[in-house]
């Protein structure tokens, strides 16, 4: 992927437009209206509690070879000072692709059963996983004080990033993630979306029949 343009999104306009994240259920409440967000820098990757079982190995090589462009651009996306947006040339087709958000991974601070608190990988798993892979520290998005009505839809591994493999693809019926409430599990699910068209990213349908819904 070569990036042809790119426009830096101010920290202060990142913030801003996070704050508005709704989530799909619930009656679609802004569940960071009153939450504290914070451009947190240099954090270290392995102090991060992934949800995820899993990572693809397209995924986190395309981060990666994401990261050596961007370098060309004087750009270090493990150390983004707001967000950005790229246009760039699909290697396969040469036609130009973009608006492409690229965001900090968000991470919250959730409180766990048993009183633990943990920095629980929201969005962004892939590329702090690039980040640890490379030996990198990453800038991050981290929101405090989330309603506690509103935990994150799933559920932190109970080994870490020890719990996560590296996948070429999905299997049929591979359960993605604990999720907090089995029978209604998106309605806690946070649109980034709405406001970052493309930044989450659709993947397989893998989860067993009970959980597709």
């Amino acid at each position: 992927m070569k990036v042809i343009r790119y426009e830096l999104i101010p920290e202060r306009e990142l913030l801003a437009q996070l704050k508005k994240t709704r989530l799909r259920g619930y009656d679609q409440p802004c569940v960071y209206a009153d939450a504290s967000l914070e451009l947190m820098r240099q954090v270290d990757p392995e102090t991060l509690v992934p949800a995820q079982r899993y990572v693809l190995e397209e995924d986190f090589r395309r981060i990666e070879a994401l990261h050596r462009e961007f370098l060309t651009h004087s750009v270090d996306i493990f150390a983004l000072e707001g967000g950005l947006l790229f246009w760039a040339e699909d290697p396969r087709t040469g036609e130009l692709e973009g608006p492409i958000p690229l965001i900090p991974p968000v991470v919250e601070e959730s409180r766990e059963e048993g009183g633990r608190v943990v920095a629980l990988i929201n969005d962004g798993m892939h590329r702090v996983y690039a980040a640890k892979r490379l030996g990198r520290r990453i800038n991050i998005v981290f929101a405090r004080n989330v309603p506690g009505e509103y935990p994150y839809y799933a559920k932190p591994l109970d080994n870490g990033w020890s719990d996560v493999e590296e996948l070429s693809e999905l299997p049929d019926n591979y359960l993605k993630k604990t999720y907090r409430d089995p029978q209604n599990y998106k309605a806690l699910f946070r649109d980034f979306n709405e406001h970052f068209p493309g930044v989450q990213k659709q993947r397989k349908r893998s989860n067993p029949e009970h959980l597709r819904g």
